[in-house]
């Protein structure tokens, strides 16, 4: 409990010194000016994503590899993680490409791709509240997020891919691409920080779920117990 308490105090430390980096340190970006600091949470949130969506296919493929019920309490944990981070990474999206582009949103290669991720894993969240059987939600909520995450490279390479309203890759995506020295270091600050977030809330929610889980069990012995004490006293009265 005391490491637990003092890792959050150490990413709540992490968090200001993140923040206060992307709003007072990072140089002024000469085109967006001051609405650019959004970057520096935005980008980073779409790389916690992309873990988590990682996370999940593993964990849906070990499941359908092992029926190893651990690995159905990771792929949910994860799952829930990604929309997390999809949600965040849209409105934050959306809140900076009113300034920047001069509209909230378009239905352009990139953000159709990603609207569509999203809507896949809520529901997939929804899936699984459909179904009672344990056995059966994993194996459909397994097949269903492979399936989901086969969306996350159109995502990626969309505007690789595309002509988007969307600017081109600030990574990775040619000659042209790269930020300045300073502005790199306060982006792998923050990446490195919301990834951290990222990972310790999928820990805590894959304690959870094994929680739950364990409580259920727990709770079906009790009253299978309490089933056959009911039954045994009415035959002895009789």
């Amino acid at each position: 409990m005391k490491v637990r308490i003092a890792l959050a105090l150490f990413l709540a430390a992490y968090v200001i010194c993140a923040g206060y980096a992307a709003l007072f340190v990072a140089p002024d970006e000469s085109t967006m000016h001051e609405v650019q600091r959004i970057f520096y949470m935005h980008v980073p949130v779409w790389i916690a994503m992309y873990i988590a969506i990682s996370v999940a296919f593993v964990a849906n493929v070990a499941w359908l590899r092992t029926h190893q019920i651990k690995w159905d309490w990771l792929g949910v944990s994860a799952v829930e993680v990604t929309v997390v981070c999809c949600t965040i990474g849209l409105i934050s999206g959306v809140l900076w490409g009113r300034p920047a582009w001069g509209i909230w949103w378009t239905w352009d290669a990139r953000l159709t791709s990603t609207f569509i991720l999203w809507m896949l894993y809520v529901a997939y969240l929804l899936l699984r509240g459909l179904i009672e059987d344990p056995q059966r939600k994993a194996t459909l909520s397994a097949v269903f997020g492979i399936f989901a995450s086969l969306d996350a490279p159109i995502v990626y390479f969309s505007n690789r891919l595309f002509r988007t309203q969307h600017p081109s890759p600030v990574f990775f995506g040619g000659p042209d691409s790269g930020i300045a020295p300073e502005m790199a270091r306060v982006f792998l600050l923050c990446m490195v920080v919301i990834s951290c977030i990222a990972i310790l809330i999928l820990v805590d929610r894959y304690r959870l779920e094994r929680l739950r889980f364990e409580y259920e069990e727990l709770r079906q012995e009790v009253e299978s117990r309490s089933l056959d004490s009911q039954f045994a006293s009415g035959k002895d009265k009789s």
